[in-house]
């Protein structure tokens, strides 16, 4: 049975690269507003599922719903449109090294055509909440790796986006830099973002006690569990 409130759904979703499957088979209902770990080894196939939500690659087969839009029927044109409803933050936080901490989260707003007031305030919002609006001018190789993640965050959130995807956020990160990213996290989906992290680090995982964990092993759904 369709849920009403579901803001991801995935049908029988494969992905594969020559012979290989990255990920296959997965079906998947995700409700809006839930806060999902999506675990496993080292080429499980986060990265890959994550990668297909934001269709930074397309299903071999399969669909998938985001917001009950059919995103396999979206033209490349309108891809763009899909993703200001969703932000990612990326393990190596690719941001641009020659432009300053705040035109980096600018970039998001600028490319949705907000205007340059409005991206003013909303920049400096998100930077103060996360604790960097004193780095505004600063450029990201001057920063250490908690600070460029929390750049990477800022830069996700800024649009408001109904869905946050992040691929290993704390990967390279110390424990305290870690928990830290977690909690701002947490903190965008106590205000209705849908949150789904791929991540394999399992105390990280243990502590979040709000979560749903969703397993995968060798691309295949191995397991979807509640944390007590």
């Amino acid at each position: 049975m369709e849920n009403k409130d579901s803001i991801i759904r995935m049908f029988n979703v494969s992905k594969r690269y020559g012979k290989k499957h990255a990920v296959k088979d997965i079906s998947l209902d995700i409700a809006a507003g839930e806060f999902i770990f999506v675990t496993g080894p080292s080429g499980a196939g986060k990265s890959t599922l994550m990668k297909l939500i934001y269709l930074a690659e397309r299903a071999t087969q399969g669909q998938i719903l985001i917001d009950g839009m059919n995103i396999d029927r979206i033209s490349y044109d309108r891809v763009p449109f899909l993703r200001r409803r969703i932000g990612v933050i990326f393990q190596d936080f690719k941001l641009i090294p020659n432009r300053s901490v705040f035109a980096n989260v600018a970039l998001v707003l600028e490319a949705a055509g907000v205007k340059q007031l409005t991206i003013k305030n909303r920049v400096m919002t998100v930077l103060k909440t996360m604790g960097i609006a004193d780095k505004a001018n600063a450029f990201p190789p001057s920063l250490s790796g908690g600070e460029q993640q929390r750049v990477a965050i800022a830069r996700a959130v800024v649009g408001n986006p109904r869905i946050i995807l992040a691929d290993e956020p704390t990967g390279s990160l110390d424990n305290r830099s870690a928990q830290m990213v977690l909690d701002y996290l947490m903190q965008y989906n106590d205000r209705g973002a849908t949150i789904l992290i791929a991540s394999h680090n399992i105390q990280l995982i243990s502590s979040t006690v709000r979560a749903r964990s969703i397993s995968l092993v060798d691309g295949v759904l191995a397991g979807t569990a509640r944390m007590l």
